[in-house]
């Protein structure tokens, strides 16, 4: 009997690590769009999995992606460089949030910043200089979920691998002066 609390425990472990995991296909997309390397999080969001098709670029270097649930309510996440605090919280605007300058309700916590307006909420939370946001409509995803999700954020296994998104390619066939068309004059024989 001492075995099934084990095997409950290895279960749980076992589908939470499932559950936010990206294929190296989603980060080499997210690489190529110039994600950074240190902004890909993933998280763990009970009843929702990463639609790695939505996985991309935010910003300049920023990382996100969208979290499912089988009857289509969506969760937000995106990873970004820069400050956040009580200030900011209260001045920017909810992630979708209609209209844009909707009040926002502000309450941070241990975690980060929970805040909600015009019936969307997230829950933001800063990890070294970036913060993590994941946003969602009230009636697709509850706060204590959305705490819970980001305060577990984790770096992404990122392994470098070549991506043809990230250095242009070197033609050698165009002209340095004019407007930069090759030269396409016919010569003799046509």
């Amino acid at each position: 009997m001492k075995k099934a609390p084990l095997m409950v425990a290895l279960l749980a472990v076992s589908a939470c690590g499932a559950q936010g995991v990206l294929s190296q296909a989603a980060i080499d997309q997210a690489l190529g769009q110039g994600t950074d390397p240190e902004l890909i999080y993933v998280v763990d969001l009970p009843g929702y999995e990463l639609q790695e098709q939505s996985v991309g670029a935010v910003g300049e270097e920023g990382f996100g992606g969208f979290y499912v649930s089988p009857d289509g309510k969506q969760v937000q996440l995106r990873v970004d460089r820069g400050a956040f605090d009580d200030a900011v919280c209260r001045e920017r605007p909810v992630t979708d949030a209609e209209p844009v300058d909707a009040p926002v309700r502000c309450t941070p916590d241990e975690v980060g910043w929970y805040r909600e307006a015009a019936g969307r909420h997230e829950y933001v939370a800063v990890k070294g200089d970036a913060f993590l946001l994941l946003a969602g409509k009230v009636t697709d995803v509850n706060r204590e979920t959305l705490k819970t999700a980001v305060a577990s954020a984790r770096q992404a296994a990122v392994t470098a691998s070549p991506s043809p998104w990230r250095s242009p390619v070197e033609r050698g066939d165009l002209p340095t002066t004019g407007d930069g068309a090759p030269n396409n004059e016919v010569g003799p024989g046509g």
